[in-house]
């Protein structure tokens, strides 16, 4: 890997298929050829999934990024085999932590979903420039137990409230996932299980409706019956009264 970056789905996948370490290698910060400085963002985003596996329940050993150039090929022997036998001495994923398989496999695939959301949860972060080995080393100082903790105790969710929505449809056709479950003249719900949480509905929902609701750290009220979402128009509401 030089100037890629690599997507931390990829990184949960090898786990989820049973991979017991998933080793990086990317060039030396500050000389990549290719200008786009992915192996910055790499470095972030490691040090942040090094972070994420601690907190549910894996040894953090177990994803490693080494920077190395074309010319190193001993650099690139020596640190592949270090990084073999740490993993053998950590033993098999999941075994050797305490997890068993449906368990484990349940974590990841939780995790992998909540991608987008940590992303942008974690931006300005990610866009640290860290620029040594050194500072690479000292990871817990970048991220810390007690904000990963927290970024998973506070999970943000995004509701639509049935008295306020007017199906414009606005959020549904700006959803980056799909995730909105529209139908004209019915009022939106929000699909959790394909909500991304990127806010995206939240922010485009029109002012004078703010029917998007930001949840954080409590459980979405669930959705309205299909034969109840039918929209009553603010003008009508006020014809009735």
């Amino acid at each position: 890997m030089c100037s890629g970056r690599v997507d931390p789905a990829f990184v949960l996948k090898a786990f989820s298929k049973g991979i017991d370490g998933v080793f990086i290698g990317a060039c030396h910060l500050n000389e990549c050829n290719y200008i786009a400085n992915g192996n910055y963002h790499t470095l972030t985003m490691v040090l942040l999934f090094k972070r994420v596996l601690e907190h549910i329940g894996l040894n953090p050993q177990r994803l490693r990024i080494q920077f190395m150039s074309g010319a190193e090929a001993n650099v690139f022997v020596e640190s592949t085999n270090d990084f073999v036998k740490t993993v053998k001495k950590l033993g098999p994923l999941g075994i050797a932590e305490g997890l068993g398989k449906d368990t484990l496999n349940s974590k990841l695939a939780e995790v992998t979903k909540l991608i987008p959301y940590i992303k942008v949860a974690m931006r300005e972060k990610l866009a640290t420039r860290l620029e040594s080995h050194e500072e690479y080393e000292k990871y817990d100082q970048v991220f810390t137990k007690e904000e990963i903790d927290k970024l998973f105790a506070e999970i943000i969710s995004y509701y639509i409230d049935p008295e306020k929505c007017q199906a414009c449809t606005t959020c549904a056709r700006r959803c980056p996932a799909e995730a909105i479950i529209s139908a004209k003249g019915q009022i939106h719900i929000v699909d959790q299980d394909k909500c991304i949480k990127c806010g995206t509905c939240f922010e485009v929902c029109p002012p004078k409706f703010r029917a998007v609701t930001k949840i954080v750290g409590a459980p979405v009220p669930p959705p309205l019956p299909e034969d109840q979402r039918a929209v009553v128009r603010k003008g009508k509401e006020k014809e009735v009264a």
